[in-house]
């Protein structure tokens, strides 16, 4: 699937979150509590934004759209179903998926240790950094060069626990390796809204992602154009 808009300025991109549409979230006692923590700026649930007009609805997924942003629907060759969204934006990419999470705890710290493990039985390297949402994993994956060379493909790993949902996002590109170039992702990662449902489901099961609704009908002129979902790589597997 792919989303293809304008461009837009690093300057435009940058103030785009203070713009988000955020309604306090209400507590057991109908009092209203703002969303505190980490996930102050974003990314939000859906009981905490005041309106989904102006979004692309990809099911678990309210994804914000941006001039320059190309979106992707990942597709799982065995059983063809949708189990990411990529967004492309200045040579950079940044792959999206949204699992179900305890109530009581969540599942970050827990991946953060998978992800290393996988990393190393592919013969590579994992660094834990701190960003702005907290602590990140920078891996580096062996991968051959253009001139047959041996180099390292690099990845950094983003998670965010919610109320009931994790939501992980990988940066690759310069994105990866460049905060500079990632601040244009990360700002639009803020404005994911995940929809988490009500229907009880296992920990670290996925959250649906589908095309939008939409998708099939003949846009206006200026809309965004959508293609059938196509296969992404993995780099590693919530199990």
């Amino acid at each position: 699937m792919v989303f293809g808009l304008g461009r837009k300025s690093k300057k435009d991109q940058a103030a785009e979150p203070d713009e988000f549409p955020v309604a306090p979230e209400s507590d057991d006692s109908g009092a209203a509590a703002e969303v505190t923590g980490l996930r102050a700026n974003g990314p939000f649930d859906v009981s905490e934004i005041s309106s989904r007009d102006g979004f692309v609805d990809l099911g678990a997924l309210l994804i914000a759209p941006s001039e320059g942003l190309q979106l992707r629907l990942e597709v799982e060759e065995a059983t063809q179903r949708v189990v990411a969204v990529t967004m492309d934006l200045e040579g950079s990419s940044l792959q999206l998926q949204a699992f179900a999470a305890p109530k009581s705890e969540g599942l970050w710290d827990e991946i953060r240790e998978q992800i290393g493990q996988s990393v190393g039985s592919q013969g590579g390297q994992v660094e834990e950094i701190e960003g702005s949402f907290g602590t990140e994993l920078v891996a580096k994956l062996p991968a051959g060069a253009p001139d047959g060379s041996q180099g390292y493909r690099v990845a950094r790993f983003i998670g965010v626990d919610g109320p009931r949902w994790f939501l992980r996002g990988v940066l690759g590109g310069e994105a990866a390796m460049e905060r500079a170039a990632a601040a244009p992702l990360e700002a639009l990662f803020r404005r994911i809204v995940v929809i988490r449902g009500d229907s009880p489901m296992p920990p670290r099961d996925l959250l649906q992602l589908r095309l939008p609704k939409d998708a099939s009908v003949t846009p206006p002129p200026g809309a965004p154009q959508f293609t059938e979902p196509e296969r992404g790589p993995e780099i590693t597997q919530i199990g």
